[in-house]
């Protein structure tokens, strides 16, 4: 496992998340940030039954973040409910309220704000957001961060982007944990999860626009599986965490191999029906190549997604 050192560690975690697993990680984190809670149009909070997990967290000294995220109590994420709210400013004062009241109650250490896919309209009303929090928590000793999506300018295009303002969230946050990862996902073409030659765009763009001491750069504790050949549309990932990567080379005997341009590693195999594999993942290596990465800009840590499985470096 590559040391932290003196660097800032956050773990997004499910309330679901094993005990085991939980103390392992603990040691080597500053928070955990238990993923997520959702919230109505009228601004009332969606609990979320994470109180084991801040429990357990605090006996280690490690502080909990509540995640927030427009999610309906279906537990689907819908950027309406974060519109209406905005739109809303009774709504907007009482999700505030909500918010400073559900921290007290869990003995929590902040939040972490996650909205994601909204319009370029409500950027501004996303910064007020995160910036009246911020005023309020404050003060009281709170931590307010947020995540952002992995931009390399400030008019970049896309519905992931436009509604995330970094200079504004650099003022308005205590930190911005920058989504490094998920170049290769679910539904996208084999490649790695977070290459580093893109990592490092993505970081030269933040440092412009935040300073580094706020910024916490995304690790992806995990890697995908494809079939190929890739078929747009059609093909569908297997998502892996490194130990069955791991596992599943060692399965097929066959040997795990480096990309020098991504700094990831990556296997291929041939399953018993014929048809060929490629994986992504990652390890020691990787990691220590993206930490090496946050020194040479001075960034304030990293944010893990996520911590449901320990780390195995598979050196």
């Amino acid at each position: 496992m590559p040391e932290f050192g003196d660097l800032l560690v956050n773990g997004y975690a499910y309330p679901s998340i094993g005990a085991q697993t939980l103390n392992w990680w603990l040691p080597r984190l500053t928070w955990v940030s238990t993923f997520s809670y959702g919230f109505t149009e009228d601004g009332n909070l969606i609990n979320l039954q994470d109180e084991a997990v801040i429990a357990q967290a605090a006996g280690a000294g490690v502080g909990a973040l509540m995640v927030l995220t427009p999610l309906d109590a279906q537990g689907t994420f819908n950027d309406n409910i974060a519109i209406a709210v905005f739109n809303n400013p009774a709504a907007l004062d009482n999700l505030i309220d909500q918010i400073e009241q559900n921290i007290k109650a869990k003995g929590m250490a902040g939040i972490d704000f996650d909205f994601e896919y909204l319009a370029a309209e409500y950027a501004g009303a996303y910064v007020n957001l995160v910036t009246r929090t911020r005023a309020r928590l404050a003060p009281q000793g709170y931590t307010v961060t947020v995540a952002l999506a992995p931009k390399v300018r400030a008019d970049q295009p896309g519905l992931l982007y436009q509604g995330h303002d970094y200079r504004g969230m650099g003022q308005a946050a205590d930190y911005c944990l920058i989504m490094t990862y998920e170049w290769g996902y679910t539904y996208g073409e084999p490649m790695p999860v977070s290459p580093i030659n893109n990592v490092r765009r993505v970081v030269e763009y933040a440092v412009s626009e935040i300073p580094p001491e706020k910024i916490l750069m995304g690790l992806n504790n995990y890697g995908y599986d494809w079939a190929l050949p890739y078929v747009q549309g059609q093909t569908k990932a297997e998502k892996l965490t490194n130990y069955q990567a791991v596992a599943r080379a060692e399965y097929y005997g066959v040997p795990i191999q480096w990309d020098a341009e991504a700094m990831a590693p990556f296997f291929t195999y041939v399953a018993p029906n014929g048809v060929e594999h490629i994986v992504w993942f990652e390890n020691e290596e990787s990691w220590r190549a993206r930490l090496s990465l946050v020194r040479e800009f001075g960034l304030a840590g990293v944010g893990i997604w996520n911590i449901m499985n320990v780390f195995y470096g598979g050196l």
